[in-house]
């Protein structure tokens, strides 16, 4: 728990607000805070679950993760929760991923060739990463379960659309649709298009002639950012939640009581 303590710290200093002003806002003491910030004590479970929807981050980011180093460029906005990426590194370096945010997703087919628009956009790295082009895509619907609403895939930019291969997950842009993200299948020879299909089988499989295909990215990671639904978030599996971040609860409890 000892990032948590340095966590909750450099969080309400990035915040700019006071022990006092924090303590307030989360109607404890301000020796509470002090406590918890230098590792004197444990906070209890509700604590930790104001403390998740005050920051809006994850609750598993707040306890597992090292921010200290992060700032508030370190953090992407996912409807009402925020998750951490890596920290923005120098722009020179060839591994940077370009972060399309969920805001200019719409954005993005009028934007995807403009260097400016591409510019502005934040970078991250990932180094567990291969090699080649990447970016990080927002994804929106229901239409690639277990994939939900609000998460990103990271996905490299496929040179020659003839090598993707059949039945794996691709980002793709298109003239009509903009980004979507599907199971594709080639059927460039017998119709010169490709075939897009959804995991969720309420969507009804589409094609796509060839000449609409403006991009196409393969999955290459998931940024799963919905894990938990809000409602999880705030009963009682949040008790399961820590067990997974390898917290015991009672173990937990003792060292509180």
């Amino acid at each position: 728990m000892k990032n948590l303590a340095k966590n909750i710290k450099h969080i309400r200093v990035l915040k700019g607000l006071t022990q006092e002003q924090f303590g307030e806002d989360l109607k404890v003491s301000r020796s509470r805070i002090s406590s918890y910030e230098e590792h004197r004590a444990i906070p209890p479970i509700d604590f930790l679950i104001d403390l998740s929807d005050y920051f809006k981050i994850p609750l598993d980011v707040l306890v597992k993760n090292d921010l200290s180093q992060s700032e508030e460029s370190s953090f992407i906005e996912i409807g009402d929760r925020r998750i951490l990426f890596p920290i923005t590194v120098d722009g020179t370096d060839e591994d940077l991923i370009e972060i399309i945010p969920t805001t200019a997703s719409a954005g993005y087919l009028s934007g995807y060739a403009d260097p400016e628009y591409v510019a502005d956009l934040k970078n991250i790295k990932l180094p567990f990463l291969p090699t080649g082009k990447h970016r990080a895509f927002p994804i929106k619907g229901d239409s690639m379960l277990p994939t939900k609403d609000g998460s990103y895939v990271v996905a490299q930019f496929l040179e020659d659309v003839r090598d993707l291969k059949n039945g794996k997950t691709y980002i793709v842009l298109t003239q009509n649709d903009g980004l979507v993200y599907k199971r594709v299948y080639s059927q460039i020879e017998e119709h010169n298009n490709l075939l897009l299909v959804s995991d969720n089988k309420r969507y009804t499989p589409y094609e796509v002639p060839l000449e609409e295909v403006l991009e196409i990215w393969q999955f290459t990671c998931c940024i799963n950012t919905q894990e938990y639904d809000e409602h999880e978030l705030k009963i009682s599996s949040i008790a399961l939640m820590l067990n997974q971040f390898g917290v015991e609860l009672k173990a937990l409890e003792k060292m509180v009581s």
